[in-house]
């Protein structure tokens, strides 16, 4: 039976920087080789992992829609487990392709469109400050209180 699903997959960043197109058909070509149907395929973020991957620290996640015969779902994951480059998957069913997701896939394919090249694999970005030095004021804590000598007699 076809069956709409929902794939994350993420990237390694040697293969974004390479060039998109040969990032993304990566992704692509293992979807059309176990036989499904692309309703969209895009580039979702790039972003710092939790733990290293294979020495990554970082990735590019790609989200893709698709139909695919749930027969087909088992060699689709094998594949994707061995391929280079696909450093992690996830594959769920859908209900339907959110039209949020339909536009941001069709303003990806506009001749215009540029992915910018992932940062260096121990890039951390500066965290930005939540307050401005001159706004924080002194904070006077009370000495420890002696909560036996106010407490109710029983």
């Amino acid at each position: 039976m076809i069956y709409l699903y929902e794939g994350m997959f993420l990237i390694d960043n040697d293969l974004v920087r390479a060039g998109w197109p040969g990032a993304k058909a990566a992704v692509r070509d293992l979807l059309v080789k176990n036989g499904a149907s692309i309703k969209t395929l895009r580039r979702w973020e790039e972003r710092a992992l939790t733990y290293s991957i294979g020495g990554k620290r970082r990735g590019t996640f790609v989200l893709a829609y698709f139909e695919l015969d749930g027969g087909r779902m088992q060699e689709l994951n094998r594949d994707l487990e061995l391929k280079d480059g696909i450093l992690r998957h996830l594959v769920v069913r859908s209900p339907a392709v959110p039209e949020a997701e339909l536009q941001l896939s069709e303003a990806e394919l506009a001749p215009d469109f540029v992915v910018p090249e992932p940062p260096a694999d121990d890039y951390v970005p500066e965290e930005p400050s939540l307050l401005d030095e001159s706004e924080t004021e002194e904070i006077e804590v009370p000495e420890r209180l002696d909560l036996e000598a106010e407490a109710p007699v029983r």
